[in-house]
């Protein structure tokens, strides 16, 4: 399809994955002005066949096929598969949008990192939360924030058992404190433990920054309602947001002492669904060539420190053995890629 007379050239993008994420990437990209969705793969092909007749594209057959036919490709196969797949893709010269968290480990994160490089391909990984509005909202007001708190629960889904809480949920609030707080985490201290399944279901964590922030982050998917909140603390301000309603409160301290004064204010925040900002950001980086924000170094950075949160919650069950002898290398996911079969059996899920 030609872009029509002034408009920029519409960037073709396919989908690898059709489970309950990829479907949403398919419908997104239908959305996106800015996009051309030429087709989609999984080796399900019935559930391939849904989603294509869902969103008015093609099934694509093999791989292969992209090659020439999209200039852009989403990967929401399982976690075992992104490097494989991610590696495959920015080979045959696509630029790749790999969900979260970008691999089961930092060699198969750097082998994803050094494929866009010498292919000179973007690589955007999956951080959708930082899209949301309500992080967009508080990013030019930051003046250097000391102390965090973030909850992150959910109820339970049959659904990402294949991995911890760490890496399925709290990995989001590691890549966004990161980005908010830009120093490195100088100490870690983490507790997480089974509930529902022989993964850490429920886990927290308490992050000490180089710089003297702290923060405390709670991540659950076996709690009885659904919280996706932060707040935090910086001078004579104390912050608010709500990832779920997509809202920010700032709450300023106008008058300290005994009798003090508040100010309120909402925060302006676009009113814009944050896969759909994702999406366009990540076409936007394909049609500029530049840097997207959740670039492969951040993804990385993400995945580095939930490997540490890990760490440190296999050190405190070594004490008390609530992971039944799990083994560090299985706690911190240096298993070996399941390979291109292991997508046609599960989803991504946010």
């Amino acid at each position: 399809m030609s872009a029509a007379a002034g408009e920029p050239k519409r960037i073709r993008v396919a989908v690898v994955g059709t489970g309950e994420f990829g479907r949403n990437h398919a419908r997104v990209y239908r959305e996106l002005r800015g996009a051309e969705l030429v087709g989609v793969f999984d080796q399900n092909q019935e559930r391939a066949a849904a989603v294509a007749a869902e969103f008015q594209t093609q099934i694509l057959k093999s791989l292969d096929e992209l090659r020439g036919r999209a200039d852009a490709a989403s990967v929401a196969v399982p976690t075992a598969a992104h490097a494989e797949v991610g590696c495959r893709l920015l080979e045959m010269g696509l630029d790749v949008l790999v969900e979260k968290p970008i691999a089961v480990n930092l060699a198969e994160a750097d082998a994803l990192l050094r494929a866009a490089k010498k292919n000179g391909r973007i690589l955007q990984v999956g951080h959708v939360e930082r899209f949301n509005p309500a992080v967009i909202a508080v990013e030019p007001i930051l003046n250097r924030p000391l102390f965090f708190e973030v909850h992150r629960l959910g109820v339970f889904t049959p659904r990402s058992l294949d991995v911890d809480v760490i890496y399925d949920l709290m990995i989001h609030d590691l890549d966004i404190l990161l980005a908010l707080v830009n120093e490195p985490v100088a100490e870690v201290k983490a507790v997480g433990i089974p509930v529902l399944t022989d993964k850490v279901d429920i886990a927290h964590a308490r992050l000490e920054f180089a710089g003297g922030a702290v923060a405390n982050i709670t991540a659950s998917r076996v709690s009885t309602e659904r919280v996706r909140k932060m707040r935090f603390f910086q001078q004579h301000e104390y912050i608010s947001l709500d990832y779920a309603r997509r809202d920010a409160l700032r709450i300023a301290v106008k008058k300290p002492g005994p009798q003090p004064e508040f100010g309120f204010e909402k925060l302006n925040a676009p009113a814009v669904e944050p896969l759909h900002a994702e999406l366009e950001a990540f076409v936007d980086a394909v049609r500029s060539r530049k840097e997207p924000r959740t670039n492969g170094a951040a993804g990385r950075a993400a995945l580095e420190l939930a490997g540490r949160v890990m760490a440190s919650i296999q050190e405190h069950a070594a004490r008390v053995n609530v992971l039944g002898g799990r083994k560090t290398a299985d706690v911190l996911g240096d298993g070996k890629a399941a390979g291109l079969d292991a997508f046609a059996t599960r989803d991504k899920t946010k």
